[in-house]
């Protein structure tokens, strides 16, 4: 799970989260999400979003709206506070969404799973199909 290599996260240009520490999580038909260590984010750029939702692996879900001067992206990030049994290491890390942001791994840019509940990264080493898009939430 524990990732070594660059990731960034940005809006407009200033860079929000940068680490080599992150926690890569895999689950079946996504691509993977890459959760940053909060203390490689900068706090002054987070504000809590109302709302939760429940994963039943997990756990509950708090999302984050990206504030960058004028710019404000909303529910760019979710975080697990508690997060369940063998998600534990997740607490402590965001997640942030690549079609909201620009995530980086590795200097590539990261393109964003389709549909707007899910919010894998896609790298070039990554290959689908992915849940997310029309007509695959049955699979």
């Amino acid at each position: 799970m524990r990732d070594d290599r660059h990731v960034t996260v940005a809006v407009g240009l200033q860079v929000v989260a940068d680490t080599r520490a992150s926690l890569r999580v895999l689950e079946t038909s996504h691509p993977p999400v890459f959760y940053l260590p909060r203390r490689d984010v900068r706090p002054s750029f987070l504000r809590p979003r109302p709302g939760r939702t429940h994963c039943e692996w997990k756990g509950e879900a708090s999302y984050w709206d990206v504030v960058v001067g004028d710019i404000v992206v909303v529910r760019a990030a979710w975080s697990y506070e508690r997060p369940l049994g063998p998600y534990e290491a997740l607490r402590g890390h965001l997640a942030f969404y690549p079609s909201a942001t620009r995530c980086t791994v590795d200097g590539e840019v990261v393109t964003a799973q389709e549909g707007d509940f899910y919010g894998g990264w896609i790298t070039h080493e990554i290959e689908g199909p992915f849940k997310g898009g029309p007509g695959t939430w049955g699979w």
